[in-house]
C-alpha cells in the first residue's frame, strides 16, 4: 500500500477515534498490551532479522537501541497499560470565562486528528507513539527506520490486534511500508492528510522536518546536554551524577555529551573523573575530548573543533574547564540544542542563578539528566521530549498531544 493510500486510511478512520470514550480507549490500550505479549516470539524473530541486517553497518550503541527481548517487550506492554491509567486529556476544559453579557467561554481540549511520526531505529518508539497518540484521540501514522522495519511491522500487527479486540477500527494506526527518503518527504508535504508531523531521531532528520515539511512539526531535539561541576560542587556527587548522565545509557537524548568544571576544582576533580570513567559500573570506558584547560590536568584526546556540538550517543564525553558560572551558561547557550542541562553545586545562589539563566526544556541541580522522560515526569511514555517553545516544550505527553477549541455557550446575545 502506498504512503498516500495509508495516510487517506488514517484520515478516514480518525473520526472514530476522535470520538471513542475514555473506557473504550483504556480497553483498547489494554488488549493492544495483551496481544504485545502474546506475539512476543513473533516479534522477537522479527527483530533477529534486523538485527542480522544491521550488524556491522551501525554502531554496538545503536544495535542496543535496536535489540530487543522479552524483557524490553514486556516493558512496552507496561507501558501501554500506564498509558490506559492516565487521565484521558481529550475533552477537558482548559480555562473557563463568564463574560458580562453572559457569554460562557470554555477553552477545550480536543484531539490532533492524524499524528504521523519518522523515527529511527528503535522499536519501542512503535507502541509508545501508538498509545500516546490513540489515547489523545488521534489517528497514528507511523515511518520508521529502515533497520527496524521488521520489528515495528511484528509489533503493529500486535497492536491492530489489540484494537480490533476493542471495535476499534485498526485503521486509526498505520505503519509506512516504504522506509526510503520519498516517504518522508510524503508525509512532510502531506497538507490536509497530517495534522501534525514528530520526527524522532538524528540531527539530519531533525533538521529536514524542521526545514522542510509543508505541515506542522513539533520539533523534538537532538540532546547536547551539559553538566557544570561548580567549585562549591560535593565532588563525590558530582562523579556519581556524571557516570550515570554518561553510562547508564549513552544512546539516548537525555544523556551528557559535554562535562564543564570550574577552574578552580579542575586539579583535584579531573583526575577522579577521568578514573571513574575509564572503570565506570556499566564496564564501558568513557573517551574524553579535552579542550586545553583540561588537557594541561589529565591525559585524553584533544577536544576537536565540532566536539562541543556533537550529540555523540556513544562512550565519548567533551570536558571543558571554565572560570566559573558566566563562561559556563555562556558555553552552554553557545553549544546547547536546548535540551537538558544540569549544575552540580552545594551553593544555592549559584544553583538558582543557573536555572535561571540557562534556556533549555529542562534544567538540574544536583540531578542527572537522565531523568529528562516523559515517565521520570510522571507523564506516562513520551512521544519525544520537545526543545521548542510553541506549542510544547520538554517530554510530550497526552496534554501536549492535543490542541484545543474554544466552546461558547449563549442564550441569544447577539454584538
Amino acid at each position: 500500500m502506498t504512503t498516500q493510500e495509508l495516510l487517506q486510511k488514517a484520515k478516514t478512520a480518525k473520526g472514530s477515534i476522535a470520538a471513542a470514550d475514555t473506557q473504550t480507549k483504556n480497553r483498547a490500550l489494554l488488549a493492544m498490551a495483551d496481544a504485545l505479549e502474546a506475539h512476543c516470539e513473533d516479534i522477537l524473530a522479527a527483530n533477529t532479522l534486523d538485527l542480522e541486517g544491521a550488524r556491522g553497518t551501525i554502531s554496538d550503541v545503536m544495535l542496543d537501541r535496536l535489540a530487543l527481548n522479552p524483557e524490553r517487550i514486556s516493558g512496552m506492554a507496561a507501558g501501554l497499560r500506564e498509558v490506559a491509567a492516565l487521565p484521558d486529556p481529550v475533552g477537558a476544559v482548559l480555562s473557563r470565562v463568564e463574560r458580562p453579557n453572559g457569554l460562557v467561554i470554555e477553552k477545550t481540549a480536543v484531539p490532533m486528528g492524524v499524528i504521523a511520526i519518522i523515527y529511527e531505529s528503535r522499536p519501542n518508539v512503535t507502541s509508545d507513539a501508538a498509545a500516546l497518540a490513540l489515547k489523545a484521540g488521534s489517528a497514528c501514522v507511523l515511518r520508521g527506520g529502515k533497520e527496524a522495519h521488521r520489528s515495528a511491522a511484528a509489533i503493529v500487527t500486535a497492536l491492530k490486534e489489540g484494537l480490533a479486540a476493542a471495535d476499534l477500527s485498526p485503521d486509526v494506526l498505520q505503519l509506512v511500508e516504504d522506509t526510503s527518503r520519498a516517504s518522508a518527504n510524503e508525509l512532510m508535504a502531506a497538507r490536509g492528510l497530517v495534522d501534525l508531523l514528530i520526527p524522532r531521531g538524528g540531527a539530519g532528520l531533525i533538521r529536514a522536518c524542521v526545514d522542510s515539511a509543508a505541515v506542522p512539526v513539533l520539533e523534538t531535539g537532538t540532546g547536547i546536554c551539559h553538566i557544570y561541576v561548580d567549585k562549591w560542587a560535593n565532588l563525590d556527587m558530582a562523579l556519581d551524577l556524571i557516570e550515570n548522565a554518561k553510562c547508564s545509557r549513552p544512546s539516548v537524548c537525555n544523556a551528557a555529551e559535554v562535562c564543564l568544571v570550574h577552574r578552580e576544582v579542575a586539579g583535584e576533580f579531573l583526575p577522579k573523573l577521568r578514573d571513574r570513567l575509564e572503570h565506570n559500573r556499566f564496564g564501558h570506558p568513557v573517551e574524553l575530548r579535552l579542550d586545553a584547560g583540561a588537557a594541561a590536568v589529565i591525559a585524553g584526546v584533544p577536544a576537536g573543533p565540532e566536539d562541543f556540538d556533537t550529540e555523540f550517543l556513544d562512550y565519548i564525553l567533551a570536558v571543558k574547564v571554565v572560570d566559573g558560572l558566566e563562561a559556563a551558561v555562556g558555553h552552554i547557550a553557545a553549544h546547547s540544542t536546548g535540551h537538558s542541562e544540569a549544575i552540580v553545586t552545594g551553593d544555592e545562589r549559584t544553583a538558582q542563578a543557573f536555572l535561571r539563566q540557562v534556556d533549555s526544556a529542562a534544567v538540574y541541580w544536583n540531578a542527572s539528566t537522565r531523568f529528562t522522560d516523559g515517565g521520570e515526569f510522571g507523564l506516562g511514555c513520551e512521544m519525544g521530549i520537545s526543545t521548542q517553545k510553541l506549542h510544547a516544550r520538554g517530554p510530550l505527553g497526552l496534554k501536549e498531544l492535543c490542541s484545543f477549541k474554544f466552546v461558547i455557550k449563549g442564550a441569544g446575545q447577539t454584538r
